[in-house]
């Protein structure tokens, strides 16, 4: 810039002028970077990700995922995770419940329990809920990890807690589906049913819903503890069902898969191939008219909800006893044969897989943009975005 008197007037003379001869256009102004991304708060507190249990998560994955961290329990792994916050709460047959940190997977603490924790905790208000299988309940601190209470029930606990108000729900191999109060423990009331009760209870529209190994998928009022309606499934069930409006979807260990109207206690279709064994020990993930399953003749299976006609399968090389997690048109499920896999929830296509080098019995779980599943080796895996989109 020069400065020239003129007259006692001062003019200053600049390279860009708004007129005249000589005249230059203004730079242009840089391109402006777009707003970053909103941060992924999704969380995934219990098994399946919510109450109706239908393995879908609120948040997403970016498009290609790398290894971030693994954890080694002392034994093997048949919980699945549960991420609230940045932490990852998971059970192992060591008797322990872990809470590590979603990040780095480093240790925060580890819980004691008298039994394995083969169940999945469910994290809700600061606590953590889980059994065990030498039959007690616990109510966990979840920053600390100190003991809340305990309750004792009449034999192991593979069923996985659901919260529902100040309730909390689980089944148990003593026949019996318990609610207690979740703030102390005590026992809200307890339903008799005819066999073990292995899942985890559903809960919507003010009801929760079993099945169990007494070959019923029973519904019953959350707050009385009385059945409303029940449903002959025709074999027993190990698998938890999976609530979509008035339909629950469930596997059966018959060689069945079902879709049952729980409001008019009817069945509305069933898939049952003729001389094949089909057995269903997976829990179904349940999004829009697509409902997939894993299967122990070593498929996984997608069906039309309302149709119940076959979409696609997809072949591993072992059972599938790892639940379907759905993220966007993505399916994760693990398999006997060591291997995670991502499939194409429209055509079955497999898309990624990892080697875990073990059975992977855990369900895969996706929350604040993370991917975290075990294996029977005791791993717990981590994967993040593989860069940055």
């Amino acid at each position: 810039m020069k400065t020239k008197h003129f007259g006692g007037f001062l003019l200053i003379a600049c390279l860009a002028v708004a007129c005249g001869c000589g005249r230059q256009d203004a730079p242009r102004a840089a391109k402006s970077a777009p707003p970053p991304a909103a941060a992924d708060t999704s969380d995934w507190p219990m098994f399946r990700g919510n109450p109706q249990l239908t393995g879908v998560a609120a948040g997403s994955l970016a498009p290609k995922l790398k290894l971030a961290w693994t954890f080694k329990a002392e034994d093997s792994v048949e919980s699945s995770a549960a991420i609230v916050g940045n932490t990852v709460f998971i059970g192992s047959d060591s008797n322990a419940l872990h809470a590590l940190d979603l990040a780095t997977g480093k240790l925060r603490w580890t819980y004691r329990a008298p039994g394995a924790v083969k169940a999945s905790p469910a994290v809700r208000d600061g606590v953590v809920f889980v059994g065990d299988d030498s039959g007690m309940f616990h109510a966990v601190n979840a920053a600390t990890g100190h003991t809340n209470w305990t309750f004792e029930a009449g034999s192991e606990i593979i069923s996985s807690a659901n919260c529902v108000g100040d309730r909390v729900l689980f089944g148990c191999y003593d026949e019996n589906l318990y609610c207690l109060n979740a703030a102390d423990g005590k026992l809200a009331w307890k339903f008799q049913t005819a066999g073990r009760v292995h899942a985890t209870p559903a809960v919507a529209d003010g009801k929760t819903f079993i099945s169990g190994c007494d070959g019923f998928l029973r519904a019953i009022d959350v707050a009385t503890g009385k059945e409303v309606s029940n449903c002959e499934l025709g074999s027993y069930a190990a698998a938890s069902p999976a609530i979509a409006g008035a339909r629950a979807f469930l596997g059966t260990l018959g060689d069945q898969f079902v879709c049952v109207n729980w409001q008019t206690a009817k069945m509305e279709w069933q898939y049952a191939p003729k001389d094949q064994e089909v057995q269903f020990y997976s829990s179904a993930a349940v999004a829009g008219d697509r409902v997939v399953v894993g299967a122990r003749d070593k498929h996984v299976h997608c069906f039309n909800a309302t149709s119940g006609a076959e979409v696609w399968s997809f072949e591993t090389k072992s059972k599938v006893e790892s639940s379907p997690l759905i993220v966007g048109g993505r399916v994760f499920v693990g398999s006997h044969d060591g291997n995670l896999y991502e499939l194409d929830l429209k055509t079955g296509e497999k898309r990624w897989q990892f080697a875990a080098g073990a059975a992977v019995d855990s369900s895969p779980v996706a929350a604040r943009g993370r991917l975290v599943v075990a294996s029977g080796d005791g791993s717990v895996y981590c994967f993040a975005p593989a860069a940055a989109e």
